[in-house]
């Protein structure tokens, strides 16, 4: 069953002289119940804008200009901000990127924790709240002692478990996990994604995964979404993403990516860097640094098409 479906969703950002920056334009996918998304490109690409979109939670200078995001039969881009904190937290959550950024240094963390839990009245006493808070944190494998402690007491992989333990506390049906493993060493990384996969089977969640590592793309995701510019590139499988990738983009992307089985191997490289907002190419937006771009690509911006069932590529150069 489809949980989530987003539509033609278009977010600006008002630079400070007036210019407009086009962070995302026309991005839509489906999330199924029980399924997990990649969302992958390099930094810039639109993947946390787009994810911040779909909870309206961008920051004052964003725009949402067009889109749709219906979570089951609700479009949360139509409905009143009251509402919208309805779904916030109890339908869908957020684990913010950098943990230690998101917790608040002088508050302990169970109080941090339980904060959500009152303020989206799931129980309204503070005990029950707390006794909620142990639960969580023994879920995500933190003892429940530990919710008197400080996020400075915390290493960083408790930290980030200490986020996805906030994320769950309204029991969501959608997670979104924003670059989950950033600045975690191998190990750490690694218990962070069993831990995600293992709450998703025990909790029936759904999960987009927001990331530009590769290889937690292949653990964990059921279908990717590669972005460059702020639009789509290619959407599909994670095996069809893996094992036959036509877009340009996501070719380099994963032959920049190591193979364990030919450890001598050179990995690619993708020349130059992604476009800037206020100035993006009149054509395809990866053309300037694309291997395989010819005369169209430079004027003409491709659409995305479906090249077989649940294959969308954008290039010009597919089908050719």
């Amino acid at each position: 069953m489809t949980i989530l479906q987003v539509r033609n969703l278009s977010i600006d950002y008002l630079a400070a002289d007036g210019a407009v920056l086009h962070a995302v334009d026309d991005v839509g996918f489906d999330l199924e119940q029980g399924r997990s998304l990649g969302l992958v490109g390099e930094s810039g690409c639109g993947k946390t804008t787009t994810m911040l979109g779909l909870l309206r939670l961008l920051p004052a200078e964003g725009r949402i200009i067009s889109g749709e995001v219906r979570y089951q039969d609700t479009d949360l881009l139509r409905v009143s901000e009251r509402e919208m904190r309805k779904y916030r937290w109890s339908k869908i959550s957020l684990v913010f990127q950098g943990a230690m950024n998101a917790l608040n240094p002088v508050r302990k963390v169970g109080d941090q924790i339980a904060e959500v839990i009152l303020l989206h009245k799931t129980v309204t006493d503070k005990g029950e709240a707390n006794e909620r808070v142990g639960e969580l944190l023994e879920l995500v494998g933190i003892t429940s002692e530990m919710a008197r402690q400080y996020p400075h007491q915390y290493s960083g992989g408790m930290r980030q478990r200490a986020m996805i333990a906030m994320a769950l506390a309204c029991s969501p049906d959608i997670l979104i996990a924003d670059e989950p493993t950033t600045a975690l060493d191998v190990m750490i990384q690694a218990q962070i994604l069993d831990l995600l996969q293992n709450l998703q089977k025990e909790l029936e969640l759904s999960i987009v995964m927001v990331t530009h590592n590769l290889g937690v793309v292949a653990e964990i995701c059921d279908d990717v979404l590669v972005m460059y510019g702020g639009k789509t590139a290619e959407y599909a499988s994670v095996d069809v993403i893996y094992n036959e990738p036509l877009h340009p983009y996501t070719q380099r992307l994963l032959q920049a990516f190591p193979d364990v089985d030919s450890p001598a191997s050179s990995l690619a490289s993708i020349p130059g860097h992604p476009p800037p907002l206020d100035a993006l190419p009149p054509g395809c937006r990866f053309e300037p640094r694309c291997h395989c771009r010819e005369g169209i690509c430079a004027v003409e911006n491709p659409p995305l098409v479906m090249v077989k069932p649940g294959h969308y590529v954008a290039c010009h150069m597919v089908g050719d």
